[in-house]
C-alpha cells in the first residue's frame, strides 16, 4: 500500500522488527518506516486482539503503540528510527516492567 519515492535519497539506517533486519530511513518514524517496509500490524488489542494500525499519525489515537528497545507502549509515529534500534510488535496488554 505505501511505497518510497524514488527520489528519497536519504541515508539508509538499519532497524529490527522481531528480530528481523528492516530498512528504514534517516528522520523516518518508526511507524512510518515499519509501513514502507510491508509491516502492517503494530499491535493487537488486550481484549479481542484485534489487529491494530497506524491511525492518526501523530500520536493521538494511540494505534501504533510497539515496543522499541525493550520499552513497551510507545507510540511509534513519534519516535525518529536510529540505527540498530529493537522493535516488538506489541501483542495484548503491555507486561509490568515491559
Amino acid at each position: 500500500m505505501f511505497r518510497r519515492s524514488e527520489q528519497d535519497m536519504r541515508p539508509q539506517v538499519q532497524i529490527f522488527v522481531d528480530g528481523v533486519a528492516v530498512a528504514a530511513r534517516q528522520g523516518d518514524t518508526v511507524s512510518a518506516a515499519l509501513l514502507a517496509s510491508g509491516h502492517d500490524a503494530r499491535r493487537s488489542t488486550a481484549v479481542s486482539g484485534a489487529p491494530r494500525l497506524p491511525y492518526c499519525m501523530m500520536g493521538v489515537c494511540f494505534d501504533c503503540l510497539v515496543t522499541i528497545d525493550g520499552v513497551g507502549n510507545r507510540q511509534g509515529c513519534l519516535v525518529p528510527v536510529a540505527e540498530g534500534m529493537q522493535i516488538e510488535i506489541q501483542k495484548g496488554k503491555r507486561e509490568i516492567g515491559r
